[in-house]
C-alpha cells in the first residue's frame, strides 16, 4: 500500500532551483584573487578592453561575478591590477639605476628594459596592457596614471639633474617607442635586430636624458 492509497500526503518534491549553479567553497578561497588577476589579463590579452567584461573575467577564472566585484570593484580597477601584475618587473628599475652612480646609466636602463620585453615571460602580459591602452582612451589613463605615479615618480627621485621628472618621462618615450615598433608592431628591420645592437645605440640618448644638466 502506497502512502497515497493509506491517505498520508507524500512530502513535496524540493523545488528545482533556476539560475547560476552554486559555486563550490574553494571558489573564494585562497587563490581566488591570483586567478582572478591572471584571467583578467589574459582577458585582456585577448580582447582588448572594450570588449572585456567582468562577466567573462568571471567566467574565465570560474568564480562568480561578485566576486570579483568584490576583490577589485570595476573593470578600470581590475585593469589597473593587471597593470601592476604585468609591470611588477619594472617596478626594478629605481633599484637598477641606483646602482654604480650616474656613469653608465644609460645603458644600466637599455639593457634592463630591453630584457624584460625579450623575456617571453615578462614580454606577454606587457603586451596585453599596451595593447589595450592603445586601443581605449580609458585603459590608457590607467596606465599612464600608474606609470607616471609608481614608476616614473621613483625613477626620477633617483635623478641629481634639473627637471628630473621631465628627463624620467623623456627616457621613458623613447623605451617605450621602441616596445611599440619592435614588440607590438614588428616594424622592421628593428624588430628583427639584435638586442646588443639596440643597447648599444640608445644607451647615449638615455645617458643624455639622465645625467646631463
Amino acid at each position: 500500500m502506497t502512502s497515497s492509497d493509506s491517505g498520508t500526503p507524500e512530502p513535496a518534491a524540493e523545488p528545482r532551483r533556476r539560475g547560476r549553479p552554486r559555486r563550490s567553497p574553494q571558489d573564494a578561497g585562497p587563490g581566488a584573487r591570483e586567478r582572478i588577476l591572471q584571467s583578467a589579463r589574459d582577458e585582456f590579452a585577448e580582447r582588448g578592453y572594450d570588449k572585456t567584461s567582468m562577466r567573462g573575467i568571471a567566467k574565465a577564472a570560474g568564480v562568480d561575478a561578485a566576486l570579483v566585484h568584490h576583490y577589485f570593484g570595476t573593470k578600470d580597477d581590475v585593469f589597473a591590477a593587471a597593470i601592476e601584475m604585468s609591470f611588477e618587473p619594472a617596478m626594478a628599475v629605481p633599484a637598477v639605476l641606483g646602482q654604480g652612480g650616474t656613469e653608465g646609466i644609460g645603458e644600466r636602463l637599455a639593457r634592463y628594459f630591453i630584457g624584460v620585453w625579450e623575456n617571453p615571460a615578462t614580454r606577454a602580459p606587457l603586451l596585453a596592457v599596451v595593447r589595450s591602452a592603445l586601443t581605449n582612451e580609458t585603459a590608457a589613463k590607467v596606465l599612464r596614471t600608474f606609470v607616471l605615479r609608481r614608476l616614473l615618480e621613483r625613477v626620477a627621485a633617483e635623478l641629481d639633474v634639473p627637471d628630473p621628472t621631465f628627463r624620467a618621462e623623456l627616457a621613458a618615450s623613447h623605451m617605450v617607442g621602441i616596445a611599440i615598433l619592435r614588440y607590438v608592431i614588428k616594424a622592421e628591420p628593428l624588430a628583427s635586430a639584435d638586442p646588443e645592437r639596440i643597447i648599444e645605440m640608445v644607451a647615449p640618448t638615455l645617458q643624455r636624458y639622465l645625467t646631463e644638466a
